[in-house]
This record gives structure tokens, C-alpha cells and sequence, in this order.
């Protein structure tokens, strides 16, 4: 019977060999090798040296009527840039984009010129002559009032797009940066099964964990926001971005919708400001003596 030959070790298996020789090396020499702190810098995402001022204006926000995420988005945002950007944060009332849109779209729904028919012929039998109507597919999409959910927010987006609206607040503040957008944060709910761990314990006492399958009904909220910067000095959009996270708790779990909403913009802000400033990742590198 021919003798196999022994299989040659591949690079996978040196690497791996390799890492586990530094590591019990490492173990090995104690107090023979220390950390050191090391941060990484992060290159903002927009160029923002044109600017020395940035206006948090508004945002087209909806959802949930417990949380007035216009006000708190706004709130919230200005905090955290007046102290991680070398942007000077206007001070403004929050803008209510929300009617500034229906408005908008009011407006644009109206005729130009409106004018009294004109009359056909010059005898007493003579008829109106019909106004031309405009093409109604020509019109602009009707704005919802009430938003519920993201569809309900797309409408909305042309209002980004008004450059000589965001030029004259770009001009009645200076020309700065504007950062603006939608903010929809809204109820959630989900049914379905569920892997648990569990601790079990037979006879003797013995400890085990197994994992079980079960039917939970969890309820929380979804925040998307969708943030739109744009030139003062232009009207120009620079750059957008669009954040999605939600939480869920158990059925039985009473949690403010506040407090929820903080807890999810505490997982955006941190990229919403870099797309602004440069960030630093801090981490630590192992060093041996």
C-alpha cells in the first residue's frame, strides 16, 4: 500500500500559525510589551473651507405627533456643531418647511395671469372663448399633509431643489452653509420568532445554556433622516446624505418616544459630522520592548 504524502502547509495555515506565535509571544513576555493610544484622522466629506458660518434651517419632519423632530433635529444638531466644527452655528427660529412647501406647491398650482374670457364676435349671441387650461400632468405632485411614512416625504423633496428660495436665505443670512432635509420618525412594530438563549440546570446542577425559539411581539420607532446641504451663496445643492436606524423593545416596555429618538441620533450624529469636520477613530497599538 503506497504511503501518502504528508500535505504541504499552506499560506492560510502559516498565517495562522504565525499570528498565534506573536500572540502567545506576547502572553508569554508579560510585562515585556505595552499599549500605546493612536488616533486615525478621518477627512470630512465636504469641503466646507468656503464657509465660516453653517445654518441648521429646518427640516420637513413627520411621523410621530409625540416628538417634534423639526425642533429637536434642529436643537440637536446646532449643540453638536458648536462644539465639534470651526463653523460658526447661526443662531435663527427654526424654519416650518412643512407649510414653506405646501406653499411652494400652492403657488405653482395657481394660473400666472389669470384673466376674464375673452368674448368671440361682437353680437349678443356671442360666447365666451374657453381659457386654455394647463397640461395637468405639467402640475406639480400634491403634497400630502400628513406624513406617515417615507413615501409621504418624496413629494417634499423638490423643495431642496428651489435654488432661488435657498439663495435669498442664503442672502438674508450672510451666505452660509445651509444644512436642511426630512426627518421621519415614526412608530414600529414586529412580530415573529426569536432565538434566546436560556440557562438551564439539570439534576446535579449543572449549568447549560441552550438556545430556544419564541413567538415575541416588540414595538419601538425608525428614524430616517435625510440631510441636504446647499450653498448660500448659489442656492446649489453641495451634497445629501440619508441615515436609516430603529429600535424595538418589548411589548411590555413603556419607553418615551424622546428618549428613543435620542438614543437613535446618537448613532447618526457621529456621521453627520463628518461630513462636515474631520474626525479622529482612537484605537491602541501593541508594542513589544
Amino acid at each position: 500500500m503506497t504511503a501518502l504524502a504528508p500535505k504541504k502547509p499552506t499560506i492560510r495555515r502559516l498565517a495562522l500559525f504565525a499570528l498565534a506565535s506573536a500572540a502567545l509571544g506576547v502572553i508569554a513576555c508579560g510585562p515585556n510589551y505595552f499599549e500605546i493610544p493612536i488616533e486615525t484622522p478621518i477627512k470630512p466629506k465636504l469641503d466646507v473651507t468656503a464657509f465660516q458660518r453653517v445654518l441648521i434651517a429646518g427640516f420637513v419632519a413627520g411621523g410621530s405627533d409625540d416628538v417634534d423632530a423639526n425642533q429637536e433635529t434642529v436643537r440637536l444638531l446646532r449643540s453638536q456643531l458648536r462644539t465639534k466644527s470651526s463653523l460658526k452655528v447661526i443662531d435663527a427660529d427654526t424654519m416650518p418647511l412643512l407649510e414653506i412647501a405646501q406653499d411652494q406647491n400652492k403657488a405653482a398650482n395657481e394660473p400666472d395671469d389669470p384673466q376674464i374670457h375673452d368674448v368671440v364676435g361682437g353680437d349678443s349671441g356671442s360666447v365666451p372663448a374657453p381659457t386654455p387650461i394647463a397640461d395637468r400632468s405639467a402640475q406639480p405632485t400634491p403634497l400630502p399633509s400628513r406624513i406617515k411614512d417615507e413615501k409621504d416625504l418624496e413629494p417634499y423633496e423638490r423643495l431642496f431643489a428651489n435654488t432661488t428660495y435657498w439663495k435669498k436665505i442664503g442672502e438674508e443670512y450672510q451666505n452660509p452653509l445651509i444644512v436642511t432635509g426630512t426627518v421621519l420618525f415614526a412608530p414600529n412594530q414586529t412580530a415573529g420568532f426569536v432565538n434566546r438563549e436560556v440557562e438551564q440546570y439539570d439534576a446535579f446542577g449543572r449549568r447549560s445554556v441552550v438556545t430556544q425559539r419564541q413567538y415575541l411581539e416588540r414595538k419601538g420607532f425608525v428614524l430616517r433622516p435625510h440631510f441636504v446641504f446647499i450653498d448660500g451663496n448659489t442656492g446649489a445643492q453641495l451634497y445629501s446624505e440619508t441615515y436609516k436606524e430603529d429600535v424595538l423593545y418589548s411589548s411590555q416596555q413603556n419607553t418615551p418616544a424622546l428618549s428613543s429618538y435620542f438614543e437613535l441620533m446618537d448613532r447618526i450624529v457621529p456621521n453627520f459630522l463628518s461630513a462636515l469636520s474631520s474626525q479622529k477613530i482612537k484605537g491602541t497599538r501593541v508594542l513589544l520592548k
